[in-house]
This record gives C-alpha cells, structure tokens and sequence, in this order.
C-alpha cells in the first residue's frame, strides 16, 4: 500500500492531506473528514489507523486538513462552512485513486458536514457517520435530564456522598431545573440553523448511510433523542440508516476494541455499498 501526502487547491489557497492507495483498488473510495478542531491524524491517531485498516482491505482513502487547521492554509471554517474543502478533496480522491465513486466518513461536526454536503454531491454513494452533532438547547436539556440527572439519583454513590456531605445539592437542583426549563423550549430553527441544513440534507440524500452510536457520549444521545422524538429525523434514521450502537464505546471510539469495531464496520459497510453499485443496472 503507498502512503502519500496529496496537496489540492480549494478557492486561492491549498489543502494538505494523506492518500492511502492499495494496489488492488475496490470500486469505491472513503474521504476522511476531519471533526473538529483536530488535523489529519485524529485523536489518538484514530484517522491514521482507520486509513491503513481501509487500506488492508483494498480500499483507498484520504484524509485531510481543512482550511485553517492542522498544516493547510487559508482561515480557519467553522465545521458547517467547509463544503467548498470536502469538494475539493472529493475531486482530488477521484483523480488520485481513479475510483469514482467515494463514501464520507465523520465523526460528530464532520459527520454533520458530510449530512450538509452529501446531497449536492452524485459521486458520493454513502456515508459513514458517527455521533452526528445536533446539539441545541432542548436535546441537551433532554438528554441531560435523562442520562444524567435520572442516572446519578439512581446511583448508590449519589446517595452514599450525599449523607456524606459531599453533594451540593441545592446547585444540583438548580441545574436540573434549568436542564427541565431548556427541554421545554420551543424546538423551531432558522433556515439558516445547522441542525436545519442537516434535515434538509438527509432528506434530500438518496444514498446508503452508516451510523454508528457510542453507549457512553452525551453527543451520540443528544442526536438518538432527535431522531427518536423528530418524525422527520425518524424517518432518515429508520429508512436510509443501518444503525450500530457500541454500548461500551466513548465518543472517539478511543479502545482498541471500539476502534477495530468501527474499522470493520466501515469495511463490511464499503463492501456492501460497492456490492451493490456492482449489482445495480446502469
């Protein structure tokens, strides 16, 4: 496998990035966004591994800085603003693999990129996501009431600190009350609203979808407590998602078990994917 660093023009500036390239190619490419603000290589060079995991199967892959971060130049962007970059690292993936067809792979604000972007984009055939980031004052008041507050009540050694003393309880409370007050908010959003434009995107996507959720992340629950109580989230989520839940996993997926979990995951979901686009007539 050849491991090369690729830089590519976005816009008046250059993008730096790592292409992975078997010898033996799949039919289908993965582009690695990078979550942020982190570079190339991922926390606990998690995008290193995942990268040469791919490439062991036969599939190419790059991953790459956005603008302003890691070794790129130009300002930073803010995660909902870089589909200009995740273009141009698609056309660079394509001309530097030869594949055409190339899933997204991202993991919490560049899963939610890739949401806001796939759809505009016919070469992009799937999308690997991983603890998508759709936080707004009523999930995490929500989420923090539920897996939070009710939990840490129903713990002994809640109980056990505060016959002790060791629990500041009225400040409990008054969190838990502002927490109740933010879940009952009214959930309206701009058009302009990110969580807006991911909606809109995964309605509008009609490719194949991978999500993988961790057990242990406000993050990962913040999104299933959406896409449990959002019809229209529900219907992305039960229609065009294979859904995983690592039950032991943390947000990075950072032990190696949960690592190689999510390298085969997005092996075995490639496969599928490049299956079949074999399969499907012309």
């Amino acid at each position: 496998m050849q491991e090369s660093a690729v830089v590519f023009p976005v816009g008046q500036t250059e993008l730096i990035g790592v292409l992975n390239k078997p010898m033996a190619l799949k039919s289908v490419a993965v582009l690695i966004i990078v979550g942020g603000p982190q570079y190339r290589g991922g926390s606990h060079r998690q995008f290193v591994q995942l990268a040469r995991a791919l490439g062991d199967a036969g599939i190419c892959s790059l991953r790459f800085d956005y603008s302003g971060m890691g070794d790129s130049f130009g300002h930073k962007k803010a995660f909902d603003s870089i589909n200009e970059d995740i273009a141009a690292a698609c056309d660079c993936l394509r001309q530097k693999s030869g594949v055409d067809q190339v899933v997204i792979w991202g993991l919490c604000d560049a899963a939610s990129a890739a949401l806001m972007y796939a759809s505009t984009d016919p070469s992009v055939v799937g999308m690997v996501l991983l603890n998508p980031w759709l936080r707004t004052g009523t999930t995490t008041g929500k989420t923090m009431l539920k897996y939070y507050y009710v939990q840490r009540v129903l713990s002994k050694d809640f109980w056990r600190k505060l016959v002790m003393g060791k629990v500041k309880l009225t400040k409990s409370i008054n969190e838990a009350k502002q927490f109740a007050q933010d879940s009952l908010k009214n959930t309206e959003q701009s058009e302009t609203d990110y969580q807006h434009r991911m909606l809109v995107g995964a309605k509008k996507y009609n490719g194949k979808v991978c999500l993988i959720i961790s057990g242990k992340d406000l993050t990962a629950q913040e999104f299933m407590q959406q896409a449990n109580s959002d019809k229209e989230w529900k219907r992305f989520v039960t229609a065009k998602c294979q859904v995983h839940k690592l039950a032991e996993a943390d947000h990075t997926f950072s032990s190696a078990q949960s690592k190689k979990q999510v390298e085969q995951l997005t092996v075995d979901f490639i496969n599928l994917v490049a299956l079949q686009r074999q399969c499907s007539p012309m």
